[in-house]
């Protein structure tokens, strides 16, 4: 999860909170599976260090960023092989960027962030809004009905397909499965760009988990906390059922 954390603290579900969990036999995607790509990760909390792990396994080219800087990056580095780089460096010529810090940070983010990214840069938002426990409120999330990766999209400026944002990260690791396994974990991925969205699925594909379509950017309310499909282990049914039961109504505990 990002810096601080990406979800509230217990008792409530929380994706970034790891118990014992049951850990399935780890699955690499195979060889070949198309061109190794650059990956710029912003935020190396929980979320953003073990995709870190993972992306770099794969053999993805990673620059990796946080909002202390490179030298505090430097065991993770190690660990990686990612080049850890500054904020402001971390998209240059990246294919994907992937954002994962708190959602009170986003406004911070450097102006221009994803001007010398790759052409069609998908970007990958992985925030949640927790107004009492992090972020404080926020009006345009709270009184305007922006979704959460809404509002995002319109402080950097670009469009955003969230992912990952209710997903335990120490399963980023340890429930990878290949395609067909009746075990595998589908993610929720929500997206207006449409190539965008492909391109964030097909990697996720590779990472080890299925994919369920979750519309646009402006349904992504059916994704975020406190929601049947937050930090749900299903499959593509369970999490197809899951995101049709959603309410667009903010719970009390998610308001500020």
């Amino acid at each position: 999860m990002p810096e601080t954390r990406n979800s509230p603290p217990a008792p409530e579900v929380d994706p970034g909170h790891e118990g014992s969990a049951r850990r399935p036999r780890r699955y690499r995607s195979p060889e070949g599976r198309g061109e190794d790509m650059q990956i710029g990760i912003i935020g190396a909390g929980n979320i953003g260090g073990n995709l870190t792990r993972r992306l770099t396994a794969l053999g993805h080219d990673v620059s990796v960023a946080n909002s202390r800087g490179p030298h505090t990056l430097t065991a993770l580095a190690e660990e990686t092989g990612a080049m850890p780089v500054t904020v402001e460096e971390a998209p240059r010529g990246a294919e994907i960027v992937v954002i994962t810090i708190p959602l009170k940070a986003v406004p911070d983010l450097p102006s221009g962030l994803l001007d010398e990214a790759a052409d069609g840069v998908a970007v990958i938002d992985t925030g949640n809004y927790y107004p009492r426990e992090r972020d404080g409120r926020i009006a345009a999330i709270e009184d305007d009905g922006l979704t959460e990766s809404r509002w995002t999209e319109r402080q950097i400026g670009h469009p955003v397909v969230k992912a990952f944002n209710g997903t335990y990260a120490q399963d980023i690791l340890d429930r990878p499965l290949p395609p067909g396994d009746p075990d595998r974990v589908a993610l929720p991925v929500a997206g207006d760009d449409e190539p965008a969205k492909r391109e964030v699925r097909d990697l996720i594909d590779a990472l080890g988990f299925d994919t369920v379509d979750a519309g646009g950017i402006d349904d992504s309310w059916r994704q975020q906390p406190d929601t049947p499909v937050y930090g749900l282990r299903g499959g593509t049914e369970a999490v197809t059922k899951a995101l049709a039961e959603a309410s667009p109504e903010r719970t009390p505990g998610f308001s500020g």
